[in-house]
């Protein structure tokens, strides 16, 4: 049976479509759409770096540094950006679908499927927070669907704030989409599955958040 990918049919009550899926045979469009995927948060990153989110750095120094130093390294911010977001939609396509295969009988393809809504719905979230960032000052952890602002309310530690503001509504209901999707394609038991995708999300906001921890130190120790 072959089964043509459409991310956006998964945006809908989705329990013909998993059926459907599980029955196929054949796949079409899934490299396609990685292909895609990968493109889209590479020009997502672009447009971030064009509006300057992220460029403090390169702002910071911009007075000693002659114009055609200057214009140099706002291109390589760019570039730089961009080869970043393509080597996170490649991680987040790849690997998380190799650890659920690992623990599933569920063929590897069909695991790809399930990523691939899970990343094109983190672009949106991306995407929505941009005007936020441009016209609001706003940054990623104090999104107005992520956790961090609250918890700024009961804690000053800059790391915990990073954690749970990593966590949003997004993130929430791609936990409950993983969950949904493997608990139907395999018979996993369904507490194991449970811990199994919050424990992966967990180690994920927890490397988010020390990775935001440790680059805030180390920049105001260099350039601060």
């Amino acid at each position: 049976m072959l089964y043509r990918v459409n991310l956006a049919k998964f945006f809908f009550p989705i329990e013909d479509h998993l059926y459907t899926l599980k029955r196929a045979e054949t796949l079409k469009n899934l490299w396609k759409l990685c292909a895609l995927l990968v493109l889209a948060s590479a020009g997502v990153y672009a447009w971030m770096a064009i509006l300057g989110i992220g460029s403090d750095i390169i702002s910071s120094e911009a007075a000693a540094l002659s114009v055609f130093e200057y214009e140099a390294g706002k291109v390589w911010f760019v570039l730089g950006r961009m080869t970043f977001a393509a080597a996170f939609a490649l991680l987040i396509l790849f690997i998380p679908s190799l650890f659920f295969y690992a623990i599933t009988e569920i063929p590897y393809k069909k695991l790809l499927v399930m990523q691939q809504i899970v990343f094109l719905v983190m672009l949106i979230e991306r995407v929505l927070w941009i005007p936020l960032a441009v016209y609001a000052g706003l940054d990623w952890f104090a999104s107005p669907w992520a956790f961090g602002i609250i918890t700024s309310y009961f804690t000053d530690l800059s790391w915990v704030i990073f954690f749970f503001g990593a966590i949003s509504l997004f993130q929430l209901w791609i936990i409950w989409f993983q969950v949904k999707f493997v608990g139907f394609m395999s018979d996993i038991n369904r507490v194991w599955l449970w811990v199994s995708v919050i424990g992966i999300h967990i180690l994920d906001w927890a490397g988010v958040s020390a990775l935001a921890f440790l680059d805030s130190h180390l920049i105001s120790g260099w350039f601060g």
